[in-house]
């Protein structure tokens, strides 16, 4: 079990949404989030001035994923996401020790259908 983190242009979500939805994944949260990677920040112009945001908004997609589709929703986000352009995001992927579902009581691998 692995939890997949992609922080992606928030344009991006619902082509990374129905990529994964096609996987038969059933679960995804998203925060919307704000940061900085080879961007550097933006310019922007508002009431005829000119000024510089450093803090790029983002979208922080949480995934979690059994092993035998890992593979397969990284690469569908890759798909998804890519415009081929800087700031198009970042994908990390930490393992998963325990799963609990609240609700039920199934644990690990039966909690993430």
């Amino acid at each position: 079990m692995h939890m997949i983190t992609a922080i992606i242009r928030p344009s991006s979500y619902q082509a990374v949404r129905e990529a994964l939805t096609q996987l038969g994944i059933q679960g995804i949260t998203s925060t919307q989030c704000q940061g900085f990677g080879r961007q550097r920040g933006q310019t922007e112009i508002y009431r005829g001035a000119e000024y510089e945001v450093l803090e790029v908004p983002k979208l922080r997609l949480d995934v979690a994923v059994s092993g035998a589709i890992l593979s397969q929703a990284i690469e569908a986000i890759n798909n998804a996401a890519r415009t081929g352009k800087t700031g198009d995001g970042k994908i990390f992927v930490t393992s998963l020790k325990e799963v609990h579902r609240i609700r039920t009581g199934e644990v690990d691998e039966a909690a993430l259908t």
